[in-house]
């Protein structure tokens, strides 16, 4: 089972890249709780890091939002915002995207505070 960690600071683009070799190569999956403003990254399903969120770090379901960070992309192209764990038709979300865009925003901005491009 790779490894999965959950970034209550930071983590660098390199440390992301190390993880996320052992699924995915370019690719990590990540799950952020926006209130609380950590992200849990790795694995291979993003069900297992909410998972973790929601043990660990009493993370709720309706605060949790999956993604895939595309390790060779930058900008707005840099977040995927797919994941099964984004079906929650309970709170307003319909799809495996983020359809709210303020909450993408919100997204944005916790991976942006957590994730250092060194």
């Amino acid at each position: 089972m790779a490894e999965t960690r959950i970034v209550t600071d930071r983590i660098s683009l390199a440390e992301l890249k190390v993880l996320a070799h052992e699924y995915y190569g370019d690719t990590i999956k990540a799950v952020v709780d926006v209130p609380q403003g950590i992200i849990g990254v790795g694995g291979e399903f993003h069900s297992e890091i909410e998972k973790l969120l929601i043990e660990q770090h009493d993370s709720k379901r309706q605060d949790t939002w999956g993604i895939n960070l595309l390790l060779d992309k930058t900008g707005n192209d840099f977040i995927e915002f797919d994941s099964m764990v984004n079906l929650k038709p309970l709170y307003g979300n319909r799809t495996r995207t983020v359809e709210d865009l303020a909450i993408q925003a919100a997204i944005r901005e916790v991976v942006n505070k957590r994730v250092s491009s060194t």
